[in-house]
């Protein structure tokens, strides 16, 4: 198998939502195409942001096949798998390779924290599940299970896993990683707020979530860090930042669905238990 390069600034889109609550396609064909044509280097569908454990199996598909189509090869299109067990990882990645996926993002296992056996052993099983190339989430911050350095030792055998999209919030974890594995790994920062650090230190790559609103600053930044233009690049990033911090929050589908909406017409509808924002939190955004 040839593994793709996958680099450059990846956003993690939101789901949108029509006001009854049902998948609006229409509007996700429309921010994903303004997304590309804004020059965005690939697509991440039904990560956290977009709300992948409110979604059924058959909405996750139909987003993917929407995401796919959209895109028409311009950009890869990566799936989100979140699942709670290895049997639905398996099988939603068998899916999502079905309905033309380029590439799938693995986050560990939901609602029960795994040991490093277990861990291992979940990555490895979902990577036979298909041919599609990989990318290892790692959030310890909000999921509780670890994939440490060592780990992506362990794991660099298996040449189906091709990326990491780090989001320990240790910037020393990227040079770490390169350090154990050689480059083995195309390293993507998963962290809005430490995005710039990343890029500067190794990361080839950015998913980013306030890129769904301002797409054109997220890619310029990501140019200017990887040309080398340090001030310009610090200087867009310092406007930025107050905006970026709403991505490092338990409610930060509620604050970019509403930057989304103020920005690019995007919609504030999500997936009960989630509700719109109300008082200081919302006159904040």
């Amino acid at each position: 198998m040839e593994n793709p390069r996958w680099t450059g600034v990846y956003p993690a889109v939101t789901t949108k939502f029509t006001e009854s609550g049902l998948v609006d396609v229409d509007a996700i064909e429309k921010h994903l195409d303004w997304q590309i044509r804004s020059g965005v280097h690939g697509i991440i569908a039904i990560g956290s942001l977009g709300e992948n454990q409110a979604l059924t199996s058959d909405e996750k598909q139909l987003i993917i096949k929407t995401a796919v189509a959209t895109s028409a090869g311009r950009v890869p299109v990566l799936a989100g798998a979140a699942e709670n067990s290895t049997r639905a990882a398996c099988r939603f990645v068998e899916d999502s390779a079905k309905n033309g996926a380029d590439g799938v993002m693995v986050l560990p296992p939901m609602v029960y924290p795994c040991d490093q056996r277990e861990t291992i052993d979940y990555f490895r099983t979902v990577a036979e599940a298909s041919d599609l190339p990989i990318m290892i989430y790692n959030n310890p911050v909000s999921y509780k299970t670890d994939v440490s350095p060592e780990m992506f030792v362990d794991l660099a055998d298996e040449e189906k896993f091709v990326a990491i999209k780090e989001s320990s919030g240790i910037t020393s974890r990227i040079i770490d990683i390169i350090n154990l594995t050689n480059d083995r790994y195309q390293i993507f920062t998963g962290v809005d707020t430490i995005a710039l650090e990343s890029l500067l230190i190794g990361a080839v790559g950015w998913v980013a979530g306030l890129v769904c609103a301002f797409p054109e600053e997220t890619v310029e930044i990501h140019r200017l860090a990887t040309n080398g233009s340090i001030e310009e690049a610090r200087a867009l990033y310092r406007w930025f930042m107050p905006l970026l911090h709403l991505d490092v929050s338990t409610k930060l589908v509620q604050n970019i669905k509403l930057v989304e909406s103020i920005v690019c017409e995007g919609s504030e509808v999500m997936r009960s238990p989630r509700l719109p924002l109300v008082g200081k939190e919302r006159e904040c955004v």
